[in-house]
């Protein structure tokens, strides 16, 4: 490799590990730096609240069952029937204890049994409201929510976040109450055993509680950790899949690559960091044991020797202390659920307690007839601080008029048919429908009225039939083909393999571009919209097809007002009115004629398209 060669490459390297720092920051999930609080813990709990008469009731009778006969069964065994026998000999008061305390665990195991049954019933019911909740909300909000997130980041809160909290609402909780339970009993009995003795071993419980209060806050920021490195694998892989072939034209694959396994490498090493220190608690427990062993042992003999214990009660209070560490220790585990739980349920919260920047008043007035005027008054718009959409943006739009937005790629065009189907709101000023504000009318009540055809087409899995329905559900197979056959898409669609029923995969990967405009096409208008709103949507359709859907337009269009956002300007020349826009302001507006005659903008830009095809 020649120098310059060589100083080319290590330039390429250093611009690609430029952009990858680039992306890794951008596809970052902020942390949500909260203090883990009860009262949101409480508020997930709440989710079992619908099942707190059925079902919990006997997943907690199954847990006091099995948890009644533990707390019970070192008590008959130590101090009842091996003092007794050591004093008495009597065999038949062993036989009697043994099948009494064998009729226990077998009541302890159908506790465990129902239980366990009814605790897994209950978690996926919780899981199931949860990720009904979240999507729906999720459906709800507004544009600006998802111009500011990757659609993985938002895929991840619904998928890998609820299914964390799976484990916690199938185990945590009811085992929460059983180890506590179980905690406050075998304490209890410790206590009505020999107070001295347990006393002696609670020593170690300060030790315990100084070292769980240490960890938990670091154990907590770690998982959160693993949650947003999660996220940002799974945005990754969704901008991967949905830009392949973007990836592959500019051979840009080692690139992808390379950052994929940076991230890979980092939501690994921030799985370790947060496993490492929630195992480091079981080990801690299991030290406090074996000193509280080592306790019970030195001062359990001598309490022996001088006939303040019995060897019963040794034995009886030894099975207590092994009971007492196993909850203890299980606590450390759902505490860890608890911290994997809160990182996932902030994250979940975050979203369900997102407004929509749009919102919806309570008496919101419900559109029964609309005739299509509509009003911009004195309306400025911005995405953001930096960012101005519209300035002072006056215009009308009658009732039946075909009215066009022509201008530059930024002109506010597309902004202008956002807030008139009320995707945002105007910074100031007001968008008047019929003469009343968007903002007094229901959403769903505008949004049945409007229909929108985009330049970037969605199909949605499914057959044709089924895409072209999805404005109105309720329309029949007569209907659809109708409206498929005015718009010139019964011809493609017949020779598909099923015809309507053809299964047109995700995003309509089976149909070119032009064929996916003109099933969005017959979408809109089998809807049957006041308003039309077409966003260059025969961009990519051939002429003779854009000619066939010209002549479709005449007549469908007749009566209802539609807004038209073309850079081929041979599509809109029968506009009624054409409205010129430069940098978010109206430079001038009239029909095709009368444009022409001004010479100034729009002349300008029929001109210089002309010249390109003549060039062409």
């Amino acid at each position: 490799m020649t120098e310059e060669e060589k100083i080319a490459s290590d330039n390429k390297q250093q611009n690609t590990d430029k952009r990858t720092l680039k992306r890794f920051h951008y596809s970052m999930d902020q942390a949500i730096e909260k203090p883990f609080n009860w009262l949101q813990m409480t508020r997930l709990i709440s989710y079992m609240k619908p099942y707190s008469k059925d079902i919990l009731p006997l997943a907690i009778l199954g847990m006091l069952l099995s948890t009644a006969v533990r707390l019970i069964a070192p008590l008959l065994i130590g101090s009842y029937a091996l003092d007794h026998i050591i004093e008495s000999g009597d065999v038949n008061f062993l036989a009697i204890m043994v099948l009494v305390i064998t009729g226990l665990y077998v009541v302890s195991w159908i506790g465990n049994t129902i239980r366990i049954k009814y605790m897994n019933k209950l978690g996926q019911l919780v899981i199931f409201d949860l990720r009904k909740g979240l999507f729906n909300h999720i459906q709800r909000l507004s544009h600006r929510f998802f111009d500011q997130r990757s659609a993985g980041s938002i895929l991840v809160r619904i998928t890998n976040d609820v299914n964390s909290l799976q484990d916690l609402f199938t185990n945590g909780v009811i085992n929460l109450l059983m180890d506590i339970i179980m905690l406050i009993g075998i304490i209890v009995m410790l206590f009505f055993i020999s107070p001295e003795l347990t006393l002696a071993i609670m020593i170690v419980l300060p030790l315990m509680f100084f070292i769980s209060t240490k960890l938990r806050r670091n154990i907590r920021r770690s998982w959160q950790d693993v949650r947003i490195k999660q996220s940002m694998i799974n945005s990754h892989l969704n901008e991967s899949i949905q830009g392949i072939r973007i990836t592959q034209s500019y051979t840009q694959e080692k690139e992808n690559i390379g950052f994929f396994n940076q991230m890979n490498e980092k939501n690994y090493e921030a799985w370790r960091n947060a496993s490492q220190k929630s195992a480091m608690f079981r080990p801690f427990v299991e030290m406090s044991g074996a000193i509280g062993t080592g306790v019970l042992l030195w001062y359990g003999v001598h309490l022996i020797q001088i006939d303040a214990l019995s060897i019963g009660q040794f034995f009886a209070f030894s099975l207590y202390i092994g009971m007492f560490w196993e909850p203890i220790s299980r606590l450390g585990q759902v505490y860890n659920q608890l911290l994997v739980g809160m990182a996932s349920s902030e994250r979940i919260f975050e979203f369900l307690d997102e407004q929509p920047s749009v919102p919806e008043k309570n008496n919101a007035k419900k559109l029964k007839e609309v005739k299509g005027n509509i009003k911009f008054e004195d309306v400025e718009f911005a995405y953001d601080a930096n960012r101005k959409a519209l300035n002072n943006i006056n215009l009308e739009m009658k009732e039946g008029q075909t009215v066009a937005l022509v201008g530059h790629t930024g002109s506010g065009k597309s902004t202008i048919v956002n807030l008139i189907s009320r995707f945002y709101d105007p910074t100031s000023g007001r968008v008047l429908l019929d003469g009343n504000d968007l903002r007094d009318i229901g959403l769903d009540s505008l949004r049945e009225k409007v229909s929108i055809v985009l330049q970037d087409t969605f199909i949605f899995s499914g057959t044709i039939l089924d895409n072209i329905r999805f404005g109105r559900p309720d329309a029949s197979d007569q209907e659809v083909m109708e409206v498929a056959k005015t718009v010139g898409a019964d011809k493609f669609i017949q020779q598909l393999h099923n015809g309507y029923e053809t299964e047109v995969e995700e995003r309509g990967n089976v149909l070119s571009v032009g064929e996916r405009q003109l099933i969005s096409f017959a979408r809109a208008l089998l809807a049957d919209p006041r308003i039309l709103i077409l966003d260059e949507a025969t961009a990519s359709i051939d002429t003779e097809t854009e000619q066939l859907i010209q002549r479709a337009l005449k007549k469908l269009l007749h009566g209802r007002t539609a807004i038209m956002i073309a850079h081929r300007l041979s599509t809109i020349r029968e506009a009624d009115n054409i409205i010129v826009l430069e940098h978010g302001n109206i430079l001038e507006q009239g029909n095709h004629q009368e444009l022409i005659d001004q010479k100034g903008e729009y002349y300008g830009l029929v001109k210089s398209q002309f010249k390109v095809l003549d060039a062409g």
